[in-house]
């Protein structure tokens, strides 16, 4: 994802007074420059950073609408609404099948000796950002069985 794309989308979402899309995507930007910023990359934001940031705050945001009351049906809504315009912008992540022949492919020497912690620091390294660590630490977990 281009942080231009976010900015265009962001303008439009003011443009339409759609103040909860725009507080959404403007949550999303402000990270990213705050992540590029540490990282000392303030002029030239890659498209991986954008990518790691938006799945982060997905993250984070899955948690505010897990942790969030029951009777507090506004905030939950409100969590909800940013949840689905983030995963908009959020990058395709694999699916166990496609994780699994990765793995098989790629990774086949240490699938072999099944050491579930040497496969998962080679693979998390080659799948960062692209697959879920949740499905990948379960497929390597099948194929260590």
């Amino acid at each position: 994802m281009q942080l231009e794309t976010l900015q265009k989308d962001m303008i439009a979402a003011m443009k339409n007074h759609d103040k909860a899309r725009k507080d959404a995507i403007s949550s999303v930007i402000q990270a990213v420059k705050f992540v590029a910023i540490n990282e000392g990359h303030r002029d030239d934001i890659q498209e991986d950073l954008v990518d790691r940031v938006i799945l982060k705050e997905l993250k984070s945001v899955k948690e505010q609408i897990d942790t969030c009351p029951a009777e507090r049906t506004d905030l939950k809504d409100e969590y909800q609404f940013r949840y689905d315009v983030i995963s908009e912008y959020a990058p395709k992540l694999m699916g166990a099948d496609e994780i699994k022949a990765v793995i098989t492919e790629k990774f086949a020497d240490l699938v072999a000796s099944k050491n579930k912690g040497q496969i998962m620091k080679a693979v998390m390294g080659e799948l960062k950002g692209k697959a879920d660590g949740k499905v990948i630490n379960e497929v390597v977990t099948k194929l260590c069985e």
